[in-house]
């Protein structure tokens, strides 16, 4: 029988800006952005969610909910930096280590009861040795299943531990609300809510040939969840797989919509230069280029192209996201939101000829070069300066370059 740890960061961005600005604890803090600035939170103190404020929710918003509350750009450098300090910490207790995210990892500790004891045992272990080395709380849940492990880490927040222990999955998951369940977002809760589905333990009383007639492949995968199991997409591997990812991506949201040619392809090529950042980080190459384009009245437009040979070049992906612009856009309409991102990934260049090889091989060297300064000084350090106009900070929320266990593939 498996014994699987999520542990997840308790609001982790609040508490790493309270480390560096003690003044900030106890009081009701947002990280993400300013309150009259577009975007969303990254992360809001406990004291903060007591007026309503979560993550994901437009600044705005949370501005009107808590208009008391200290607003912050954030810091991601440091949140890079003390996401790494967790996974040292959570190395020493398994070399199955799955960082999720900046700020939640999932462990195996199968058969780790010589080395750490009892799943309890080791839990508080990892408690105390994780707040002596960081300085940080997290929570724990624990159980035969990651699925499970997550919710478990979710009931218990914040700074506890819950372990669900073997064959009590389903009862543990019954009661709760379907929204707790993995994946399913406000559409499919409504979806659910239209057939008389609120509990966990509702969705795991239907037929499985309804769910899958209903939903389809999600259907079957709801079914399995409900029961506790790790079904579908990306709980259907084992921790530690480093499941490929299908395609990288980054957006801007202007904070004044902008009809400026040259910011708003500065503002792409920055984008661009971002997503190449992370095909290199992860050892991939991108075929397939995507633009995402927003007007101030919200209609939005995707184009995408397939090139020739894949790349992870910042200039190559930079003219080709231009051009996909230049072929879209209405000259003179107002912009709001502009994405980048690539697909059909794969780990291996494809044919060059002599003289295209050594060029790019120069290229990616001087690349590589540029990506070890920012890993150590900062993303900042090093731009292209056809993005230089386009500059922006980079958005915390987003899933960011150099993160642990995402090394570049040998």
């Amino acid at each position: 029988m498996r014994t699987i740890f999520h542990v997840d960061m308790d609001a982790f961005f609040v508490s790493v800006e309270e480390l560096f600005q003690p003044g900030l604890k106890g009081k009701a803090v947002v990280v993400g952005g300013q309150k009259d600035q577009r975007g969303v939170v990254s992360a809001a103190s406990y004291e903060a969610r007591k007026f309503g404020v979560h993550s994901a929710m437009p600044l705005r918003t949370a501005s009107a909910l808590c208009p008391h509350a200290i607003f912050l750009d954030g810091h991601p450098d440091r949140y890079r930096d003390y996401s790494h300090k967790v996974h040292h910490v959570l190395t020493q207790f398994s070399p199955l280590v799955e960082m999720a995210s900046v700020d939640e990892a999932y462990m195996d500790l199968t058969g780790g009861e010589r080395l750490h004891g009892p799943a309890m045992r080791a839990a508080h272990a990892l408690h105390e040795t994780m707040k002596r080395t960081t300085g940080l709380n997290c929570s724990i849940g624990i159980a035969t299943s990651r699925m499970v492990a997550k919710v478990a880490s979710d009931q218990a927040k914040p700074n506890g531990v819950l372990w669900v222990q073997a064959g009590s999955e389903a009862r543990f998951l019954a009661p709760l609300e379907v929204r707790k369940i993995p994946g399913v977002g406000k559409v499919t809760e409504k979806r659910l809510r239209e057939i008389g589905i609120r509990k966990v333990g509702d969705l795991a009383g239907l037929d499985e040939d309804f769910l899958a007639r209903r939903f389809g492949q999600w259907g079957l995968a709801l079914a399995g969840k409900a029961r506790g199991t790790d079904a579908g997409a990306w709980f259907a591997g084992q921790v530690g797989d480093h499941q490929d990812q299908k395609s990288i991506s980054h957006e801007h949201t202007f904070d004044v919509d902008t009809s400026d040619p040259a910011l708003l392809e500065s503002t792409l090529a920055r984008l661009a230069e971002k997503v190449a950042r992370r095909l290199r980080e992860q050892g991939f190459f991108g075929r397939t280029i995507h633009l995402k384009l927003r007007y101030k009245d919200f209609s939005t437009y995707t184009r995408a192209h397939t090139l020739a040979e894949p790349t992870q070049l910042d200039q190559e992906l930079i003219a080709e996201i231009r051009q996909l612009f230049r072929n879209t856009w209405k000259r003179g309409s107002a912009i709001r939101l502009l994405g980048a991102s690539v697909s059909g990934m794969q780990e291996a260049e494809g044919q060059l000829n002599l003289l295209d090889g050594e060029r790019k091989a120069k290229a990616r060297k001087a690349l590589t070069a540029a990506d070890k300064i920012r890993d150590r000084f900062g993303e900042k350090m090093v731009k292209l300066a056809s993005g230089m106009q386009g500059d922006f900070g980079e958005r915390v929320h987003e899933n960011p370059v150099g993160l642990p266990g995402k090394a570049p593939k040998q």
